[in-house]
């Protein structure tokens, strides 16, 4: 069966200039293969040519490190895990881990080596790269860390923190090698699944969504805030500007500010995965990511380009804010 999908978190501060000239040289700019054929395995070059069609890929590497600290945690990462990357006090840029192996010659080519004549030749290629811009205050008080805990070394986090950490940082499915399920394995999994389908909690959030949409459509139809349709009320539904899950209390009770009508014909979607964002003009801005998806890049040139969002005020640009600094695909590098 296939393990779970976790976090990792990659110190690599931009502040020195070794590490951004390494950002710069293998992420900012990603690595073409044929460049390297000399030095990639057979194997390796194959793999990423078929994750990779167009033939580069951001690539980032770990040393083994003192008396091989990181090794044992090298081996508890996967293909199909998400990476961030930290310096500065905050969470700045991350991926899914497309594809990992071991190559010394052609990290040193890439990075060198560092003061110990160590490099970084645990090697990863990623795919779905995305900027972020979240303090590591959030991520502490998230995982309940100590206040004066920082992430000194490259770690993997545990299943919970991974799964607590989703909620806070979010990056789409992206290409990765991945070996197929055993249906056997998995359908057992499903058979011994004893807990609850339904639990109270649930049960409780479908009854603060049915109030919420009561506050946002008081009749029988309403205008999603994106693209400005009036539609039926079958087609709209109460969407959180500020993800649901990272709202206090508080928040999740002021229904006045906390979310709009958004249509299901596209509108919530391209919001809840950040291909569009709402600026404190309340003009919709388009992420970059949208040109490697036409057919959603053609949607928004249709429905919501150069659209200005009448839902926006004062109030509700706190959770705007939220958005655009934690969710919004503001650019494929910093």
């Amino acid at each position: 069966m296939s393990q779970p999908m976790r976090i990792v978190m990659q110190p690599a501060g931009l502040a020195r200039k070794v590490v951004n000239q390494h950002f710069q040289d293998t992420i900012v700019k990603p690595v073409v293969f044929d460049k390297h054929a000399d030095l990639l395995e057979p194997g390796v070059m194959q793999e990423l040519k078929r994750l990779f069609p167009e033939g580069a890929a951001p690539m980032w590497g770990v040393t083994p490190g003192k008396k091989n600290v990181n090794v044992a945690r090298i081996r508890r990462m996967q293909p199909g895990d998400w990476v961030f990357f930290t310096g500065e006090k905050k969470v700045y840029f991350g991926g899914t881990v497309a594809l990992m192996w071991r190559d010394r010659e052609l990290a040193e080519r890439l990075w060198e080596a560092d003061d110990h004549g160590n490099t970084w030749e645990y090697m990863y290629a990623l795919s779905g790269t995305r900027r972020f811009d979240i303090t590591m205050d959030e991520v502490r008080d998230l995982l309940d860390w100590k206040p004066n805990r920082n992430v000194m070394g490259f770690i993997v986090l545990s299943d919970n923190e991974s799964d607590t950490l989703q909620s806070l940082l979010t990056l789409d499915p992206a290409n990765a090698a991945t070996t197929p399920l055993d249906p056997q394995a998995e359908q057992a999994a499903v058979d011994a699944f004893g807990g609850e389908l339904e639990r109270k909690a649930q049960r409780a959030r479908r009854g603060e969504q049915a109030a919420l949409k009561r506050r946002l459509l008081p009749g029988t139809t309403g205008e999603c805030a994106l693209c400005g349709r009036e539609l039926p009320g079958t087609f709209l539904i109460g969407a959180h500007i500020k993800k649901r899950s990272m709202c206090t209390d508080t928040e999740k009770r002021d229904l006045a500010n906390i979310a709009m009508l958004a249509c299901v014909f596209g509108c919530d979607a391209l919001y809840e995965h950040g291909y569009v964002t709402v600026i404190s003009n309340g003009a919709i801005q388009v992420s970059p990511h949208v040109q490697q998806i036409p057919e959603v890049a053609a949607y928004i040139k249709d429905k919501l380009a150069s659209r200005t969002v009448s839902w926006w005020n004062e109030q509700r640009e706190p959770y705007f804010l939220w958005h655009r600094t934690h969710t919004f695909k503001a650019s494929l590098v910093p």
